[in-house]
């Protein structure tokens, strides 16, 4: 059941980012620049399960305390960070909201000032653990 929420919530931010319009001739609201930072880093998932596959044998080999198994570890930390930070913005916000502008009442406004703050740390987190595991890889 977990499983099947998990999916569905990373099928509808999909198809949401998937069918947003652009507006080219306005300044982007928050809200669209809090979804470019999701819509930045959503692609580099793949790469995480992948580098994962790639470390996996190595950190088992060595052992939990590798930093091997500390980079694997780092990539699925960024992972589940990404899920939870949908799962808790889709949570937040309605489709409207996200994808056609509805405006945002004030505490929404506030609320959407945190998931700016947690979406870029997830961008960081994504963007380290990735570099750090192709560092470690490069080297075998």
């Amino acid at each position: 059941m977990k499983k099947a929420l998990y999916i569905f919530t990373v099928v509808t931010f999909l198809v949401f980012t998937a069918c947003k319009e652009s507006k080219t001739t306005q300044e982007p609201s928050k809200m669209e620049h809090v979804m470019s930072i999701h819509d930045e880093v959503m692609p580099k998932m793949g790469t995480l399960g992948k580098l994962v596959g790639q470390l996996k044998p190595m950190a088992d080999s060595l052992g939990a305390e590798s930093v091997e198994a500390k980079a694997m570890k780092d990539l699925q930390e960024a992972n589940k960070s990404m899920m939870d930070w949908m799962q808790g913005f889709g949570d937040r916000f309605d489709a409207d909201e996200i994808m056609n502008g509805k405006e945002l009442s004030d505490e929404k406004k506030a609320w959407l000032n945190e998931e700016e703050e947690k979406v870029q740390q997830v961008k960081e987190n994504i963007n380290s653990s990735i570099e750090s595991a192709e560092k470690i890889l490069a080297k075998q």
